[in-house]
């Protein structure tokens, strides 16, 4: 009881996992501004200026962009819950671990859902999505654009296309992606797209952006309920059913967030303007521009690990510009070095899920920390720790090779 009644002091870490990674520091400034109550006209006019804000981060036009509150995964599950009615027909493209995340929220929002899988490492080629989704015929396709436990990079540009001629919605979860890798939501034809700040958009956990087309709204407004306590005596709902939830019902949520302001939940302030502060400082930068700060950091990464010695996880041609999945080396304990790299450096990658487990490491550069002295350091800190368990590498190898990458593409 003691400890806990001491002021917290956590102890600095560079967060070079697959999230979440460091904040950048004009969002935590931006988080301690002053609270204001949710119908306070400067809080709606912020409100107003994240979906201007976020319709340029998602490149759409979408009316309806938000941000839901809570972590990614309520925007996954907000976008799964209001889409699904019971006996729906889901495809969902198993990759990963968050594939099978989609697949266990889909079945408890009562649908029939077929998973289809390959193996962790590698993605689904355009021919494959397009004869399950004639063969199966779902109302709702349900995909990872990047899955940080295998660290792949599923390919989006034709599939909008394909569900649209086969008259099924296309769900994507960006968690991953979204301000590290383009992801034009219009151009692609992406019905319903989440994410979250924690990754590529540089912030905290705990807070979903969220865009869905009107082909989306209309699905989701034949559901629309409005709660007993706010009916006017001319409310109508729609006829489909009740969407099970209500903290995640995105009708009611688009109704608060529209002109209507209708009621719904207290919106958590300080996180709406940390995610009004990562999409600002993100389109301040420009998409294009941060699109290729990640896939520099991704080549030097990758560049520096491979100088080192060490092998490389998955089908490089598709993997994520934010995180790398490296082997661990035969004979080296794999959570001995992640320990090492947190207790003597202060640094943290990741270890993965499943059939991974153990088996490689997965380490990110994103966000706020994709740059060239986290990327050095990371390189750095690693070799000399494996160095220190006996694995024979060139020393100064990995920095040299990283730097090397990051000269050449600044000249």
């Amino acid at each position: 009881m003691v400890e806990a009644l001491q002021e917290l002091n956590p102890a600095p870490r560079l967060l070079m996992g697959p999230g979440p990674i460091n904040a950048d520091p004009r969002v935590l400034r931006a988080m301690s501004a002053p609270l204001l109550g949710q119908f306070d006209p400067q809080f709606r006019e912020y409100m107003r200026q994240s979906s201007e804000l976020y319709r340029g981060v998602f490149q759409t036009a979408n009316r309806s962009t938000l941000v839901v509150d809570g972590t990614a995964r309520s925007g996954i599950e907000a976008a799964l819950v209001s889409l699904i009615e019971p006996g729906d027909r889901v495809l969902v493209p198993v990759f990963g671990r968050f594939g099978h995340l989609k697949v266990e929220i889909a079945r408890r929002c009562g649908a029939e859902v077929r998973a289809i899988e390959t193996e962790w490492g590698s993605i689904f080629p355009d021919e494959v999505l397009e004869k399950e989704i004639r063969k199966y015929k779902p109302r709702l396709v349900a995909v990872s654009h990047g899955d940080t436990s295998t660290t792949m990079a599923q390919p989006l540009a034709g599939l909008g296309r394909l569900c649209r001629e086969h008259d099924s919605l296309l769900y994507v979860d960006a968690t991953a992606t979204l301000g590290g890798m383009d992801l034009p939501v219009d151009a692609w034809q992406l019905d319903v797209v989440s994410a979250g700040l924690q990754k590529c958009l540089g912030g905290p956990s705990g807070s979903a952006p969220l865009t869905l087309n009107e082909r989306a709204e209309r699905r989701i407004f034949r559901r629309r309920h409005t709660e007993q306590g706010l009916r006017a005596s001319d409310a109508v709902d729609g006829e489909g059913a009740v969407i099970r939830s209500n903290y995640l019902d995105l009708a009611m949520v688009m109704d608060y967030w529209s002109d209507k302001a209708l009621n719904h939940h207290t919106e958590a302030t300080s996180m709406l303007y940390a995610a009004r502060e990562c999409a600002r400082i993100l389109l301040k930068e420009g998409l294009a521009n941060a699109f290729a700060r990640h896939a520099k950091a991704s080549e030097a990464m990758t560049a520096g690990l491979q100088a080192m010695g060490l092998a490389l996880f998955g089908d490089q041609k598709h993997k994520m510009a934010n995180v790398t999945g490296v082997f661990v080396p035969q004979g080296v304990d794999g959570e001995k070095v992640r320990h090492a790299l947190l207790s003597h450096f202060a640094l943290e990658i990741g270890t993965s899920f499943g059939p991974l487990h153990g088996k490689i490491w997965r380490i990110g550069a994103m966000g706020y920390n994709a740059r060239s002295d986290t990327v050095l350091a990371t390189l750095g800190a690693l070799e000399a720790v494996l160095a220190g368990e006996g694995f024979g590498i060139a020393r100064g190898a990995a920095v040299d090779a990283a730097f090397a990458v990051f000269r050449e593409r600044a000249g």
